[in-house]
Parts: C-alpha cells; structure tokens; sequence
C-alpha cells in the first residue's frame, strides 16, 4: 500500500508518497510560524494533494515534534513549538480535507520505525534509538513495538534524563539533563562556562559540534575536554536507556553524527565499562536513513498491532 508521509520539522513539513522501502516521491513545505500549527496545515495538503494526483495512497502518516496519543492520533503536549497543536483534529481535517485516515506518531518513533523497516534496525525487536543535534531524541522499541506508556512519555524523553545534580535549567523544565549538558542549543552555555575557554581556537568560531569536533583533531586541549564531557554525558544516557530497556542494539542517528567515527567508540567505551549487561554486549551503530527515517516510518504505522504498545 502507498502511504503518504509527513515529517514535521522545525523549519519545514518534508512530504513524500512511500511504498515499502522506496519513496516514490517528494515535497518540502518551508514553515513560517514554528509558533503555530493550523497555518501550516494549508500549504501541507496542497504538497500530499500533489504527490496523490493519482489518488492511490491508503492513508497519512504524521510525524510530530511532540508527545502526541498514538491511538487516539492526538497531540497532547508541545514545546515551545506549535502550540495550538493539541485543540487540532488532524484526523478530521485528513478525512474531510484529503479524504484519507490518518495516523499520528512522534516524530523520534517514527524515525526508528522507519530504522527497523528499511534502514539500520531492519529486522530487530529491541532498540534503542537516540538523535543528536540541536536537542537530543530518544525512542524504545521492545518485542518489536513501540514504547509508548500511558501518557505517550515512555522511552521518547531520554535527552531529559537528569546526569548532573544542580545542573543548568532545561527547556523542559528540570535540571541538569542530557540536553542541557550536551546538546546543540546547550554547547555555547557550556562552553562558556568551562575553564580556559577563551584559549580555545573555538572560542573565536561558531560554537557548534562541528566546530568543536574539527578544533579537537587539531589537538586543541580544551575542546578536547569538552569533548569529553559530551561523550561522557551520551554515554550516561547510554547506560540508562540499556538498563531501563534492555536492548541489544542503540542507534544513533542526527547531525552531530558527521563525526560518528569519534563518537560511536567513545559511547562503546563508555558502555563497556559502566552498563550492568551479564548477558552479553550492547551493540552500538550509526542509523543509515538520515533525514528519511520518519518517511519510511509510515509504512509500518500502518501494521497498527506491530507497531503499538500502552
């Protein structure tokens, strides 16, 4: 069956009609107003109305930046972003708009759904995804479904797992999370405060983890050491996610991951020597699909008892 896919980012809708591993085609609709869903959902239905000229797609799957009810295919709570989201029926505007059923998913699972369909979790049942970038993502899958819990939480909230006491204010609210100690919007606040920065040649640059990564080949003493402690705070959350959901495989997926080659054996060290795993190892990889990920996503949406778990 041909599904439509939308993804929605924080600066643009990315559209397609997909079937099975193959997106057949696609659109990107730029958003104006990150404050604001309903003026959005216009330009979306030209894109999906384009891309199903022929009218052969079966339903819509939408992936949102937010804790939605997966069953309900409602929006319960955002951050900072689309915030009149929860008082709108996407259910109802696909059908009478588009004339489809639609099906509402994080956009975190989404991705790894469309990890296990077509990308570095194909055919696996218990993974852990996690997305480093601006903000940090995470996402379970047990016995081949989705984690959801009963208020949409479980599993997707793993850049807000607290790893330092007292630490810096989060966006969420709490207090020395992941994401607040090693994310992108996080590195200039932690840059700033570490001893020695202005001798970095970081300091005179962009901070961001492209920046930070490229000074530390160089040997650049205090971006190393920053370094460090991003590695050591993803390697916490490693160990967390491993304990709290026993998988036998951790996925790492977003922008940061351009430098997966010095990432991926720091969190592998990290893990080796701090996760409780008597009954073996841990595997540890880079996902495959990129940006793609939450479109293939929407294939196995549609295997709705596959998928979906409370």
């Amino acid at each position: 069956m041909k599904i439509l896919a939308v993804d929605l980012g924080g600066t643009h809708a990315s559209c397609a009609l997909v079937e099975d591993a193959v997106i057949l085609a696609r659109d990107m609709v730029p958003i104006r107003d990150l404050a604001l869903l309903g003026p959005a959902l216009p330009p979306i239905q030209a894109s999906l109305e384009r891309l199903n000229r022929d009218g052969s797609a079966g339903g819509i799957g939408f992936g949102f930046c937010g804790l939605v009810d997966a069953p309900s295919s409602r929006v319960t709570s955002t951050n900072g972003k689309f915030e009149d989201a929860p008082d709108i029926d996407l259910v109802g505007w696909a059908r009478s708009q588009l004339g489809l059923p639609l099906r509402l998913e994080n956009d975190a699972r989404l991705a790894l759904l469309g990890e296990c369909h077509a990308g570095a979790g194909k055919s696996e049942t218990d993974v852990v995804m996690f997305t480093l970038g601006t903000g940090i993502g995470g996402v379970a899958m047990m016995d081949g479904r989705l984690l959801h819990g009963r208020h949409g939480q479980a599993g997707v909230l793993g850049g807000h797992v607290p790893v330092k006491l007292g630490g810096r204010r989060c966006t969420c609210g709490g207090v020395g999370c992941a994401e607040s100690e090693a994310s992108g919007w996080a590195l200039p606040l932690v840059c700033a405060e570490w001893v020695n920065f202005k001798e970095s040649a970081l300091a005179q640059q962009e901070i961001n983890f492209e920046n930070l990564f490229a000074c530390g080949a160089k040997g650049d003493r205090v971006a190393l050491e920053i370094q460090r402690h991003c590695f050591n705070v993803w390697g916490a959350t490693a160990v967390a996610a491993i304990h709290a959901f026993d998988p036998e495989l951790l996925l790492y997926g977003g922008g940061v991951m351009k430098s997966a080659e010095i990432i991926l054996p720091a969190i592998e060290e990290y893990v080796a020597r701090y996760a409780w795993t008597p009954w073996g190892k841990v595997r540890i990889g880079a996902a495959q699909l990129g940006n793609d990920a939450a479109l293939f996503g929407v294939v196995p949406l549609f295997c709705e008892e596959s998928v979906r778990v409370r």
